[in-house]
Order: structure tokens, then sequence, then C-alpha cells
């Protein structure tokens, strides 16, 4: 049974004992989603080694990185409309699945295709731990527990290359998959035996139309993000098909929401500025943190000489900082009901940081280096809950499931275009800059690719070397100036968000307006 009550202890940070488990079972499972591609990142040469196919090597992360955009939108609204347990609780079973089956592969094709089915589950993940949490928890005490979710992800982004290598090493790579079954496992256990939510049955059906235009629309432009500049030239007419399917796919979308019965995705909710407004900031903060993720290590182990075998931990300055800072701006939003400050600050701090990294040569010291991540990874602490949370307090209830998975997949769609564009723009100055400084022997090293292992680097004579690492740093001077430009953008929407203090848990004064942009939320105590 199931006592839906709202809880006025919550104003003094306390929650029951319930809510505390559920919250527990919560961060396992978004562990689960942070950990799984870093470990498996790690574990791909070996599976290359294992079961060959290295020309369908970039499908493995591509189709599970498909499923999951397109199924994320599907995911949150499936919670609006059935109910969010068993809508969370689905997915973390197809996830399971998906990595049992992916551990049991024999073949590239089929780690492909359960890599797919992974993503499917994956797509919900994300979306159901925040939406639970903007169900469980009123708007004023939500920035205290979203900053302990991105201390999750900044602890799996630093440990999850650590684990994966571990795993790989010593048990092999299936149980890179594996390890997701028992941790899931538990987290479904915990859920169904405390988390309880009022149930829901629309009569509406799902928007098939809808669904179908926005999964084409969305796999049309990762396809393009993916492809463009590596497997096809970017004006090359497979790339152009892509765009022209992706365009007409999303227009189709947008048109058809404003006629379905119960859109995948309410347009309405784009009528609140500050919905709009975290939609952008969360695109682009998902846009320059994977470029960061993916160029500093590079250049810390191609310029600097770092050690690639921790390479998690060549990231801890910027994911520290991101840590320490998510904690406090949830701490101080939970404390105050103010949250202005976080996206303006964070979004400064972002632009400025960026510009230190795209100031790096190759004789900047590893703590220069250090000093200037910190600084973005401060920028983006203030900025990657605070997104989720502004977003979720700007709609009503019923389309929080809606709100989270949207703002999930401007995040999402911002990390494909940053690593594509920012990795476009890198590729291209390093091969400029080693056919300058190494001429013939410069172009034939890198005509595969811009980006080289330490094996290849050390093969290379002492002028190559050395014309290579020139050409990294002027490949990451270009990107990381590119990504300060774009961060310049969230500076501009962060200044217009307008301030619409949260609301605690606490009983409302009998002159207090009701606020419709932060609805009182419900705790739910297992009774």
């Amino acid at each position: 049974m199931a006592d839906t009550q709202t809880t006025s202890g919550t104003e003094a940070g306390k929650q029951p004992r319930s809510v505390r488990v559920v919250l527990l079972a919560l961060m396992i499972t978004m562990m689960l989603a942070m950990l799984d591609n870093m470990i498996v990142g790690t574990a791909m040469p070996t599976i290359v080694g294992d079961l060959g196919g290295l020309e369908h090597l970039s499908w493995v992360v591509t189709s599970y990185t498909l499923a999951t955009a397109a199924s994320t939108p599907i995911w949150g609204k499936i919670g609006d409309m059935y109910g969010r347990k068993g809508a969370f609780m689905s997915s973390i079973v197809i996830f399971l699945i998906g990595s049992a089956m992916s551990g049991m592969a024999q073949n590239m094709g089929e780690l492909i295709g359960f890599r797919a089915v992974q993503g499917l589950g994956a797509g919900g993940l994300m979306v159901g731990v925040m939406a639970i949490i903007g169900d469980l928890i009123p708007p004023r005490e939500r920035g205290k527990y979203q900053g302990m979710m991105a201390g999750v992800m900044a602890l799996a982004m630093i440990g999850g290359p650590l684990v994966g290598g571990t795993i790989t090493d010593n048990w092999g790579w299936r149980w890179s998959f594996y390890i997701n079954l028992p941790l899931g496992v538990v987290s479904l256990a915990l859920i169904s035996a405390v988390l309880h939510l009022p149930k829901k049955r629309s009569q509406s059906r799902i928007d098939y139309l809808g669904a179908t235009l926005l999964t084409v629309g969305i796999t049309s432009i990762v396809l393009v993000t993916t492809w463009g500049g590596t497997e096809y030239a970017w004006t090359s007419s497979r790339i152009m098909e892509l765009i022209g399917i992706g365009v007409a796919s999303l227009i189709g979308f947008v048109f058809w929401q404003t006629r379905a019965a119960e859109p995948i995705v309410p347009l309405h909710i784009f009528r609140s500025r500050n919905f709009t407004l975290m939609s952008l900031i969360g695109f682009i903060t998902g846009f320059v943190m994977f470029g960061a993720t993916l160029f500093l290590p590079l250049y810390q182990q191609s310029v600097q000489g770092a050690s690639a075998t921790n390479s998690g931990l060549l990231l801890l300055p910027m994911l520290g900082a991101m840590l320490v800072t998510s904690m406090v701006a949830g701490r101080v939003t939970t404390n105050t009901g103010r949250y202005y400050v976080f996206p303006v600050v964070g979004s400064v701090l972002m632009v400025i940081g960026l510009y230190l990294l795209s100031t790096m040569d190759t004789g900047t010291s590893r703590f220069t280096s250090g000093v200037f991540m910190a600084v973005v990874g401060l920028g983006m602490g203030c900025l990657m809950q605070i997104t989720m949370l502004v977003a979720q307090n700007s709609v009503e209830m019923k389309d929080m499931g809606v709100a989270s998975s949207s703002t999930t997949l401007f995040r999402t769609l911002g990390s494909s275009f940053g690593v594509a564009i920012m990795g476009a723009l890198f590729n291209n100055r390093v091969q400029d800059v080693m056919s300058e400084r190494a001429g013939a022997l410069g172009s034939k090293v890198t005509e595969q690719s811009a980006q080289l292992d330490a094996a290849s680097l050390a093969k290379l004579p002492a002028a190559a070397r050395e014309a290579y690492q020139h050409a990294v740093t002027a490949g990451t001077h270009s990107a990381f100036l590119l990504g300060a430009v774009v961060a310049v953008a969230a500076l501009a929407a962060a200044v217009f968000v307008k301030e619409v203090p949260l609301k605690g848990a606490g009983p409302q004064k009998p002159d207090a307006p009701a606020d419709a942009a932060a609805p009182q939320s419900p705790v739910v105590e297992a009774v």
C-alpha cells in the first residue's frame, strides 16, 4: 500500500527512510548508465582482437548512442502516461538483457545488434532517475540530490577507465558487460520494494507517428555527426541525404505534435522561457563537456607525455572541480531556493576556462593545464544539474517525464555535435600543421587518422614526433577556442533566465499566491 502525502519535514532536509533507499537505487542505476560506455571503451581493443571486424568497430558505440538518443523522449512520455515506476523498471530490464546478450556475442555483428538493445534500455535510465527525483523531492530540495547525481557522474567518468581496464585484464572483456547484471538486480529489487508512486493509466494511445518521425530525425542527426568527416566527406551525397532526411523528419515531427492527441514532446512546454533557455544551455554544456573529455587526454598524452593507462585520472582536475561545485550549488539552492547566479557564473567560468585551454602550447606544464581544466570544471559544475532542476521547475507535474527527457536529449545531441564539429576542426588543423612542418612525411603519418596512439607516436622519427606535438597543440587551440565561442551563447541564454523561487516542502502561507511554475511535489512514503 502506498500512502501519498506531503511531508513537512523535508524543509529541514530530512527524508523518510524509504525515500533515501530509493535514492540509493537511483544512484546505482545512474552509475550503470554512466559507467557502461567508459568501461566498454577501455575494453574495445581486446574485443576487436577476439571477435575481429575492425572495420565495424565504430558501430559498437554508434548503435548504442543511436538507440539511446532515439528512445530517450519516448521513455519520458511513457512514464508520464502510464506511470514512472513501471517505465523505469522496464528500461532497466531491457538494459540488463542487452548487457547479458552483448557479453555472449560471438561476432561483431551480434555485438552491434545487442548494443542497440542495451541502448534502448539506457535511454530510459537517466530520464527515469531525474523524473523520479522530480516526483519524490520538492523543488526546493532537488538541488541537493541532483548535486549528488552530478557527483556520481564525475566519479563514473574518473573511475570508468580504471574499472574497465581492471575487469578486462583480470576477467576478460565479456565481464565489462556482465558487471551490469548484479548492480541492475540490486537496483530493481530496491525500487520494487520501496518505491510506491500513484498508478496512472492514460486512455490515450502512444503517438506512434510522432515517435517514428522523431526517431528518424534524431538517428539522421547522430549519423551525420558520427560519419561526417570520417566515414564520408561532409559534402558527400550520403551526408547530404541524411541531412535532408533529418530536417524533413523533424519538421514533420513538429507539425504533427500540434495535432497529436498525446504528443511525444508537448510543444507547450517550450512556451516557458526558462525551459527553452535551459534546453539551450544543456545543449551547449554537452557540446563543451564531451569535446573537452575527448581532446584533453589526447593533448596530455601526445604533448605532455602522460601515460594513457589511467586516462580517467588525467581529467581529475576538471571532474573534481565539477563534483565539488555541483554539491555546493545544490546545497545553496536547497537552503535559499534561488538559482539565477549559478547559470550566469557557470557560463562565465566555462568561457574563461575554455579560452585558457586554447592558449596551451607545447611548453604548458601539467599544473597549469590542470588549473585551466579546474576552471572549466567549476563552470560545468554550476550548470550540469541546475539546468535539469530549472527545467523541471518550469513545467507542471504531468509533464515531468517529457521535461526530463527533453533536457537529457538536448544534452545528448549537444555532445554529438561537440565531438563531431570540434573533432573535424581538430583533425583538419592537425593535418595542415603536419604538412607544413613535416612535408610529405607529415601527411603520410596522419592520412588515416589525426589521432595517434602511444605506440604509433613512439615509432615516429624525432622530427615527425615534434611536428605532431605542435600539430596537436594547434588542433586543441582551434577546438577549445570554438568551444569558448559556443559557450558565449550559454552566457547570453543564462542572462535571460527568470528566477522563479523554488518551493520548499513546508506548508504554504495562507496569503501566498500559488506558483504554477513550481508545483508542490508529493513525497511518497511506503507504509
